[in-house]
């Protein structure tokens, strides 16, 4: 039987959080003779490839593991796509955790709606949480909740994500050259301008931000990221208001976010967003004045090198 669904994981020094998200996909209701597993480490330096070697060892969904040295996120999930037999890919991060009838939902979904590229899914609050985490996943459930995807300032990333693979296909798949972040945004883009629709859907998944916990863990992360949106950025200027980014602005979406943030979730937390959402810009603002079109050519020429030495480990049943 072909698979129906691939199951895509990219994970980088993930040996703390890695098992959950793949235990996530072991407990599924979906059938697993329909879903497949592609792997791909890119690059870890600590056990991340040893104990997903050892938990694919005793699965019963077939799965493959690509791994060699650092590439980004761009040519890690160009592997997915390349190498998925499925239909349709779900994107799940290490750090994210699907919920058991995830799959099932998901797929049900798009078989219903032939023009989605994209399906979304809702974010839910992890058991244990602490407040910077708290804060970080209260805006995601504000937007995915109003959001309707037709802006391209405000188009979804891949957590959580179902991805038709003819639409990405057709799309040119991700772009290489943006590392870190937002080749997802772009990518989603380019399936929109194709004519392809964004949907909403009803699962559930949690993310644990890499285990984000405290305000210096926050800065470091706001910081990359204006980094690598500023070569979102230079490619094309629709990704990104810089007036809307900066660290006042911030404070007063905050603001509007504390409030309907609140409404939803009851947390008094959410209040503190406008002062959250001043640091978080703040710091993403920096980053983003910063130029990378050097480091952005050493990561092309790596690339290159070592797509000649990327390595496949096969497995789990082969039932298609």
């Amino acid at each position: 039987m072909k698979p129906k669904v691939t199951i895509g994981i990219c994970a980088r020094n993930s040996e703390n959080i890695v098992l959950d998200a793949i235990n996530s996909v072991i407990q599924q209701d979906f059938d697993h003779r329909l879903m497949e597993i592609v792997f791909v480490d890119d690059g870890s330096e600590d056990n991340t490839l040893q104990i997903v070697k050892a938990a694919f060892s005793e699965i019963d969904v077939p799965a493959i593991i690509f791994h060699d040295g650092w590439r980004g996120i761009g040519k890690a999930r160009n592997t997915i796509v390349q190498n998925a037999n499925g239909e349709y890919i779900i994107w799940l991060d290490s750090d994210e955790v699907l919920e058991k009838d995830f799959v099932r939902r998901q797929i049900n979904l798009m078989e219903l709606n032939p023009k989605a590229a994209i399906a979304t899914a809702r974010m839910k609050f992890p058991y244990e949480q602490n407040q910077v985490l708290t804060l970080e996943h209260i805006p995601y459930i504000v937007e995915n909740r109003f959001r309707d995807w037709k802006d391209p300032s405000k188009l979804p990333g891949t957590g959580g994500t179902t991805y038709r693979l003819k639409a990405i296909k057709e799309a040119g798949g991700f772009d290489e050259n943006l590392q870190g972040s937002c080749e997802d945004i772009d990518a989603a883009y380019r399936m929109t301008q194709a004519g392809w629709l964004i949907i909403r859907g009803n699962s559930f998944f949690e993310e644990s931000h890499e285990g984000l916990s405290t305000f210096g863990a926050l800065w470091k992360r706001s910081l990359k990221r204006g980094e690598t949106s500023r070569r979102v950025y230079n490619k094309n200027t629709v990704f990104f208001s810089v007036y809307r980014m900066n660290p006042l602005a911030s404070f007063v979406a905050g603001v509007r976010y504390g409030i309907i943030g609140y409404l939803l979730t009851k947390k008094k937390v959410s209040f503190l967003l406008p002062f959250f959402y001043a640091f978080k810009s703040t710091a993403w603002f920096l980053g983003f004045t910063r130029s990378r079109s050097q480091k952005s050519q050493v990561v092309q020429k790596s690339n290159r090198l070592l797509d000649k030495g990327l390595k496949k480990l096969v497995y789990g049943p082969k039932l298609y």
